[in-house]
């Protein structure tokens, strides 16, 4: 591999807290420690097929590390293998512009790509390391449902917001003897739901991994009532699905490669809780985007400095085609082509998604704790 003089960064998929401490920390150590230049692709992989960047330097990340989101943007609708362009009778097709990509790094004198982002957005750098470009991958999801890495940044801001959110909806709760049943994130795995759940004192947490029982959900509450704690809060993760029943898609969005957009289950169990529960109102809250943002706790910007730097060392020491990640307490490296598409399952599988074990250690604590998860 020729030497490095000049790197882009690229962060794909949708944004979160720790973002910009992994910007900063690339950008710190490629100036300080190998005297080389970055730039940042606007909006992901949008930014790199339509060459359109922003020079990153000491001043520009000055005080960023703090700040969710990410200075450069991102996007999760643009995959350059498999490009969409609109046509005039308003379908779609599909082409492959990453030569272009590639032909605009090669103008610019941009030596080496890191990616920032999640399965999707790896999958593509992955691909581009195929064709000779050289890529290091920093894993990133609010969710945590990459494999490989014990966590991701961004996860322990998310959890602080919902811990912080449940916290202030247990008063009113208390206050009417209300059921207030709060969906959170997740996607097709239960994380959030249920490290958030748990550390928030919910009394009934509802995660993909286990399909639930509605009947269930209301012994839950009927249990409570007979102890005179007359209310209850319910955790519901978006992926969430009753037995023998599905996921609630709350949208399709046709120019993304991941076009599926789930929500809204949430309100589904409310609306049937209100007609199977006596004496108590039932009232629904969506936590959404408040997950996403907001100002990035500590250990999201010490893992995500961490990251930065890592990623930055191993593309220096020709360590492209891999993949940082956080091991015990260690930054450790693993190959892209292990870790993405593979589509397997276990809480400590590597490619696909990390799914919560049912059996494992958190849901047996949980249960232990009196918190019904609708299935027994």
């Amino acid at each position: 591999m020729k030497a490095i003089r000049k790197i882009g960064i690229i962060t794909g998929g949708g944004d979160c807290s720790g973002l910009n401490a992994v910007i900063s920390g690339i950008v710190k150590a490629a100036v300080g420690k190998y005297g080389i230049e970055v730039v940042g692709y606007r909006r992901g992989y949008f930014g790199l097929y339509h060459n359109d960047f922003v020079t990153l330097d000491l001043d520009t990340v000055s005080g960023i590390m703090h700040e969710g989101g990410t200075i450069i943007k991102a996007s999760n609708k643009d995959n350059l293998f498999n490009y969409h362009f609109k046509k005039d009778d308003g379908s779609y097709e599909y082409r492959d512009v990453s030569d272009i990509a590639i032909e605009n790094m090669k103008k610019e004198n941009v030596d080496a790509l890191i990616v920032v982002g999640g399965d999707g957005t790896l999958t593509s750098a992955r691909d581009f390391h195929r064709k000779g470009v050289p890529v290091v991958g920093v894993p990133k999801t609010i969710d945590n449902d990459l494999p490989s890495t014990d966590v991701t940044f961004g996860y322990n801001t998310a959890l602080e917001t919902i811990v912080e959110s449940l916290d202030k909806i247990h008063t009113t709760a208390h206050s009417h003897d209300r059921v207030i049943v709060v969906e959170v994130m997740g996607r097709n795995t239960g994380w959030l739901a249920l490290e958030g759940g748990v550390s928030g004192s919910a009394d009934v947490v509802l995660i993909p991994e286990i399909p639930y029982d509605l009947e269930k959900v209301v012994e839950k509450v009927q249990e409570r009532d007979a102890r005179g704690r007359n209310f209850s809060i319910i955790v519901v993760s978006e992926g969430a699905k009753e037995k023998d029943g599905d996921v609630h898609v709350r949208d399709v969005v046709e120019d993304s490669p991941d076009s599926v957009r789930l929500g809204g289950v949430g309100q589904k169990i409310t609306d049937q809780l209100e007609e199977m529960i006596e004496n108590h109102e039932v009232r629904y809250t969506n936590l959404s985007y408040l997950q996403r943002g907001g100002t990035t706790s500590q250990f999201d910007r010490l893992l995500g400095l961490r990251f930065g730097v890592s990623a930055l060392d191993l593309l220096m020491q020709g360590g492209a085609g891999k993949m940082v990640r956080y091991q015990g307490r260690d930054i450790t490296r693993v190959s892209l082509e292990e870790v993405v598409g593979k589509g397997q399952t276990g809480e400590t599988s590597e490619g696909g998604d990390k799914f919560v074990d049912p059996e494992g250690q958190i849901v047996r604590t949980a249960k232990s704790l009196g918190i019904s998860f609708g299935d027994e």
